[in-house]
């Protein structure tokens, strides 16, 4: 909730933002053709608009900078720096919370884990971890979960540092978001077939997914 809160606040006044001196694009418009209706170099248009990344596209209704004065170049900074603010937060959002070197670290273990399992086995992996996460009984981060002594094989073997594929990217968001509660409650999964450990055949099943057999 607090991330929700932190995250309109910046797009509301990212919104409520109100530049002077400014044009905004019409049908036909062009970067160029604004800067030589100003008579402006192409150039001091884009110093004036950090804002517009590409110059080449622009869309209706946008707002172009077009005066000299230093308010409307502190508005133009001001609003650039809002932009990325907002971004930022709102990835974040969609992030869960969690760092791109967090989900990174995950898809990582999720292709290790998963990779020849069909694509909800991998979300379903994904889901085990955040579940660990969110419980008392584990750590509360996702590298101290996946990094916790004799929890995980591609720890050990050194599978963990390959890098993701794009399925265990995917999967990973869906486990963040939409399939969040594909395999519930589940803490653990294993594949009982070459299992040499039997602790996991008494614990109550939640899943079967592909190879693999999640419990709670």
């Amino acid at each position: 909730m607090i991330k929700l809160i932190v995250t309109l606040t910046i797009v509301v006044s990212l919104l409520f933002a109100s530049p002077v001196f400014a044009y905004t694009v019409k049908t036909g418009d062009t970067m160029t053709k604004i800067a030589r209706e100003h008579s402006m170099t192409l150039q001091d248009l884009a110093n004036r608009n950090p804002q517009v990344q590409n110059l080449d596209l622009i869309y209706v209704g946008q707002t172009i900078h077009t005066g000299d004065s230093e308010a409307e170049m502190t508005v133009a900074r001001t609003v650039a720096v809002r932009a990325a603010a907002a971004s930022a937060a709102l990835k974040l959002e969609e992030n869960q919370g969690y760092s791109e070197q967090e989900l990174d670290l995950l898809a990582r273990l999720v292709r290790a884990e998963a990779e020849i399992e069909p694509y909800e086995g991998k979300v379903a992996v994904a889901c085990v971890v955040l579940n660990r996460v969110a419980s008392s009984a584990f750590p509360d981060s996702i590298k101290e979960v996946i990094y916790q002594k004799g929890q995980f094989q591609p720890v050990r073997n050194g599978a963990i540092n390959k890098p993701a594929d794009d399925d265990s990217i995917n999967a990973v968001r869906e486990a963040l978001n939409e399939k969040r509660n594909l395999v519930g409650d589940s803490l653990f999964f294993y594949n009982p077939v070459i299992a040499t450990s039997r602790w996991l055949d008494s614990r109550t099943t939640t899943a079967s997914i592909g190879d693999h057999v999640f419990k709670r």
